[in-house]
């Protein structure tokens, strides 16, 4: 579980365990992406919550890209200049006669 972080050049910060109804609570982040945070009774606990939550980013992430690319594409030259107000891009050509 450690090596998986490593592999993907991501530092994990862990935190000083806290002790909860005598039950050991360990937690951190990723230095890289510290909204990331894991927690649990263990380290190993701690380490799958934290490979969890960036699956889920990673996720996030790859659908908003995707997402970014069909949107543009289908906006017609009326919604392009709506949203532009008339703005002439480098290389950006309307053939308004078709």
């Amino acid at each position: 579980m450690f090596e998986q972080f490593k592999d993907l050049n991501l530092t994990v910060m862990e935190l000083p365990v806290e002790v909860i109804e005598d039950k050991p609570i360990y937690s951190g982040f990723l230095r890289e992406l510290p909204f990331v945070t894991g927690e649990g009774n263990s380290r190993v606990e701690m380490y799958r919550m934290l490979m969890e939550q960036y699956q889920e980013y990673v996720e996030r992430q790859q659908i908003e890209e995707s997402t970014e690319e069909i949107t543009s594409s289908l906006l017609s030259v009326d919604q392009l200049l709506k949203y532009y107000d008339g703005e002439v891009f480098d290389g950006f050509e309307i053939d308004l006669d078709k």
